[in-house]
């Protein structure tokens, strides 16, 4: 069967297409449309995934949306009788979005796939939390597994647990609602410190490690209570998402003793240390959840996904806690990721095919599902826009960029198919040398023109990740979805207290520290967010960090996403040269095509950047 999964319409739109149980392609729509976060009808990223299985619409044999309307409205609806009438700014931003899009969903999807969608006749809708379970579960490599699923909300459900079963079934056993939300806690907090919510966690996360937890106990006694079992309930009091359009007010302002920081202004000690504050948190209400998924399951290893399941400091706790043998994240653990689930949800429950499974692999293909192009395409592009390139044979050119990094020089690199989630792996990635100390700043400030503490992950070969990490390089490090840390024979003496006294918490400086041999990718707390690279999907990369080792003897490479700040992840040769011409980036790989910064002509084109919105 042919079975096309969607998700639109809250944020982070994609589509995916499965064909008898196998993941055929998946691509969020923002690589498309170059709308960060694109919330609309991911038209671009369905056209592909027909393309990419090589199939019409009339082909396709079921649709499935990953959300129930009714069930959202359900809430929404309770949510409007609740806070009336202080919520009337709230009803008047969300009332099109829920009565024009969301409820008629199978409405819009005829205008696409004409009166029956699919040879199974009507849209199938599958509840928002059982997309991200089977997400997480199906494409595992885990038999059987507890399956946690946390995120802000879908529908009514913020947090569940389920048990993934040897039949390939999905039980659900325990489910926390709507307003108790650990993604919409985080959310909160990372509002106040002056970050958008949806796309500032990540940078929460990482300002965290310059803090100290002074808030933790602050945070607990008055904004969120948790049971040992890992459910919570949030202090109404102090949140401001259930009838307005901004998270928090001035409740939270005089817990922490000021304003909320202005976006884009200088961060302080106080932010530093409400981020580890709520990170110290969020990893206790997840291991408490983790236990109690241990307990009601009796599983051995474990599968996460939902927003949430994206904070990969919390993941690294949860695997050193050894509550469970083994953990595998979806690598596209947000909205993104419910086509997929939605999808595999239904060819499993609904049509009884058999799940896709080998034992010790997982099914997801290194997450490079997305589109990808040939150097002929490439070098036609590259001929239009008048580029100065070489052609190169596959072996001199892993040479010649393994020589070129070691340099110094900063490349972007883009073959094979694109990733399926937030993370660049290697196919539409910005390469470095982790060796040098500028590494960090030079591609924060120069290339993706953002902040300067925000860390970057180190690829490596699998086969050597215990030389610079301690870690064993399970699967499910190949995402970059787990932080593991630095060995202790490669780190340098570091006082983050001294350094950020001596710098006056100057976070250029204070990141141009270095911390270990390989300080590009050392985090000030010595932790690194890893990417093994093993060859199987991307044989390309993998061969450049044997080069790379070979030419320096160092087996890591710093990897950090296609685009600058604000952009979405580049898609097309197009997106990758215009970046390339209109950042500090040095040389740029395209294939088998090379281009050298220095040897181009004046860029007389448009810079994207202007109308990108800053995240």
């Amino acid at each position: 069967m042919n079975i096309l999964g969607i998700s639109a319409l809250y944020h982070d739109s994609a589509a995916c297409l499965i064909r008898n149980g196998e993941i055929i392609a998946a691509a969020q729509e923002e690589r498309f449309s170059r709308i960060r976060h694109d919330r609309n009808l991911p038209l671009s990223a369905i056209e592909y995934c027909l393309r990419e299985g090589k199939i019409g619409k009339e082909e396709l044999d079921c649709i499935v949306f990953y959300d129930d309307p009714f069930l959202a409205l359900d809430r929404f609806c309770a949510n409007l009788a609740e806070e009336a009438p202080e919520n009337h700014l709230l009803l008047e931003k969300s009332f099109h979005s829920f009565f024009g899009d969301k409820l008629w969903i199978h409405e819009q999807l005829k205008g696409i796939f004409g009166e029956k969608p699919g040879r199974y006749g009507k849209l199938l809708t599958v509840p928002h939390h059982f997309s991200h379970a089977a997400s997480a579960f199906y494409p595992s490599p885990f038999e059987e597994a507890a399956v946690l699923t946390v995120d802000g909300v879908g529908e009514w459900a913020t947090t569940c647990i389920f048990s993934g079963e040897k039949d390939g079934k999905i039980k659900l056993l325990r489910q926390m609602n709507y307003p108790h939300s650990l993604g919409l806690l985080y959310s909160a907090i990372t509002y106040f410190c002056g970050f958008k919510v949806n796309s500032g966690e990540y940078k929460l996360m990482g300002l965290a490690p310059y803090g100290k937890p002074v808030y933790k106990d602050l945070i607990r006694e008055n904004l969120v209570s948790i049971k040992e079992d890992g459910s919570f309930t949030l202090n109404m009091e102090y949140f401001s998402f259930q009838n307005s359009t901004v998270m928090c007010g001035e409740k939270m302002e005089t817990l922490f003793g000021g304003k909320c920081r202005e976006r884009e202004s200088n961060l302080t000690q106080r932010e530093m240390d409400i981020a580890s504050s709520i990170q110290c948190v969020t990893e206790e209400i997840l291991l408490k959840l983790a236990k109690t998924a241990k307990e009601i399951t009796g599983k051995k290893n474990l599968t996460l996904a939902g927003g949430v399941a994206l904070n990969c400091v919390a993941n690294g706790k949860l695997r050193e806690s050894g509550i469970f043998d083994r953990i595998w994240v979806q690598p596209a653990s947000g909205d993104a990721g419910g086509a997929l689930g939605a999808a595999l949800y239904a060819s499993i429950h609904k049509f009884q095919e058999k799940r896709v499974w080998k034992k010790g692999q997982d099914a997801q293909k290194g997450s490079y599902l997305g589109p990808e192009y040939t150097t002929e395409e490439i070098r036609k592009y590259l001929d239009k826009e008048g580029a100065i390139y070489k052609v190169m044979e596959e072996k001199d050119l892993l040479q010649y960029a393994a020589k070129r990094l070691a340099e110094g020089a900063a490349a972007g690199l883009f073959r094979n198919r694109m990733e399926f989630g937030p993370r660049a792996l290697g196919a539409r990635s910005i390469i470095a040398d982790p060796r040098r100390k500028d590494a960090q700043s030079k591609v924060n400030m120069k290339i993706k023109f953002r902040e300067s503490f925000r860390p970057f992950a180190p690829a490596v070969l699998a086969e050597k990740v215990q030389e610079y990490f301690d870690t064993n390089g399970d699967i499910a490090d190949s995402y970059m979805l787990f932080t593991a840390p630095v060995a202790e024979k490669r780190r340098l003496p570091f006082d983050l207290e001294k350094s950020l006294s001596d710098f006056e918490e100057d976070m250029l400086k204070v990141s141009s520290v270095p911390r270990s041999d390989i300080p590009a990718v050392t985090h000030v707390d010595y932790s690194a967010r890893i990417q093994c690279v093993d060859g199987k999907w991307n044989p390309f990369f993998y061969e450049l960090l044997k080069e790379f080792e070979r030419q320096t003897s160092c087996a890591v490479l710093v990897n950090t996403s296609f685009n600058v700040r604000g952009e979405p992840i580049v898609n097309t040769p197009e997106d990758a040269y215009i970046c390339f011409m209109t950042t500090g980036l040095d040389f740029l790989i395209m294939e088998n095509c090379v281009l050298e910064k220095s040897e181009q002509k004046e860029f007389t084109g448009k810079d994207r950047r202007k109308q990108y919105e800053l995240d």
